[in-house]
């Protein structure tokens, strides 16, 4: 069973206008299953396979004589040096669009590459798991069935196997490629202990990012908290939402926030296991806000789009859970795992539309039912 990904749309558009096109993501968030079912008559390489790679690394000039455009490269960054015989290649007929289509899974020395080797010649997509629009009969408005399918995670295999145990998913995900890709990168000894900065990472999802207290926690310095934390995003395994602080005369708090790329992942290291414990454990509102905050991000991505994402906190407390900055004006968000919103939970809302241009302001909830608020805030349901 194929699932129809929203990306298509703009990964086709893309296609006639550049000769080489790239989509990044984590692995098994469906990038090879998409290319290859839209992508009829081209060639698919993977340097998952060692032969490919070596041939690549040591002969480039023969390995693209011998696969020819159009061509699908998949897991690009393990043979960086190619993009270079792939730009020369390009440069001789900069009007043949859709040659090359690559993927890659290590995001940040892949596009250090690519933007030497390939600027102003190559779209780039960033392909997640999947979106509550591309999961089939999802039921959004059923409490159970959302804690359900938040635990589970949102990668395309959970659509595919339905009976498929997401504990045993999870796990083997960390295993199998986590640490094959962390270790390419970078040689980490003690796997134990960064699988232990993991689970302190998910204990904080959604909260102000401190890596001196993870890094004493965890028993490594702060500069190698940062470097683990660079490689879980160039992995996209996490994603760091930034603060919003264009008003400098402000004192607001200007470290980031930590979220998970899929909230089935971090259910499996914060061990929630059942959608019951999920719905009552004191992490709950963190993964919905997690959930919801990864949603946005996505509908962004699916344009082809960076996604103006931001969250707002000041020194006195003031908070606002997300941030759309759209540069004349802003959406705000607050994140309640509530169905009985009360004009409380929109405090920080009305407070900050007074000082900014917000067209919207909104507290997302579980109530499928919306609700006006006095002060210009609106409860609706998550899923609007």
């Amino acid at each position: 069973m194929y699932l129809h990904r929203k990306l298509e749309k703009a990964f086709n558009e893309a296609l006639v206008s550049f000769p080489v096109v790239l989509i990044t993501g984590p692995r098994q968030a469906g990038k090879s299953t998409m290319l290859q079912h839209t992508l009829k008559g081209y060639t698919y390489v993977t340097f998952d396979d060692i032969l490919h790679r070596n041939l690549a690394e040591t002969d480039p000039e023969l390995f693209l004589n011998t696969y020819k455009p159009p061509l699908i490269l998949d897991e690009i960054q393990y043979v960086p040096s190619l993009l270079q015989y792939i730009k020369m290649r390009v440069d001789k007929n900069r009007r043949a669009h859709g040659q090359y289509v690559l993927t890659g899974s290590q995001i940040f020395p892949l596009m250090k590459g690519v933007s030497e080797s390939l600027a102003g010649r190559i779209a780039i997509f960033h392909l997640y798991p999947l979106s509550w629009k591309e999961i089939p009969q999802a039921d959004l408005y059923d409490e159970i069935a959302v804690a359900k399918q938040m635990l589970n995670g949102f990668y395309p295999e959970f659509q595919v196997e339905i009976d498929l145990k997401a504990k045993f998913w999870h796990s083997s995900y960390l295993s199998t490629y986590l640490e094959r890709d962390l270790r390419s990168m970078r040689n980490i000894q003690d796997l134990g202990q960064f699988q232990r900065f993991l689970v302190l990472l998910a204990a904080r999802a959604g909260q102000i990012l401190n890596l001196n207290e993870i890094g004493k926690e965890c028993g490594i310095s702060q500069t190698t908290a940062k470097d683990w934390l660079t490689l879980l995003q160039a992995t996209s395994i996490i994603y760091i939402l930034e603060p919003y602080f264009k008003n400098l005369t402000k004192r607001v708090i200007k470290s980031p926030k930590v979220f998970f790329v899929d909230t089935g992942l971090l259910c499996y290291l914060l061990r929630i296991e059942t959608a019951e414990q999920l719905i009552h454990s004191p992490f709950g509102g963190h993964v919905f806000e997690n959930m919801v905050v990864m949603e946005k991000v996505k509908q962004f991505a699916e344009k082809g789009e960076r996604a103006p994402c931001y969250f707002y906190r000041t020194s006195a407390g003031l908070e606002v859970d997300l941030l759309l900055d759209y540069g004349d004006h802003f959406t705000a968000y607050e994140i309640k795992f509530s169905s009985t919103p009360n004009a409380e939970m929109t405090r920080s809302l009305a407070e900050f539309k007074k000082e900014y241009p917000v067209k919207k302001a909104a507290l997302l909830n579980l109530r499928k039912e919306s609700h006006p608020f006095s002060n210009g805030v609106i409860a609706e349901h998550w899923s609007h």
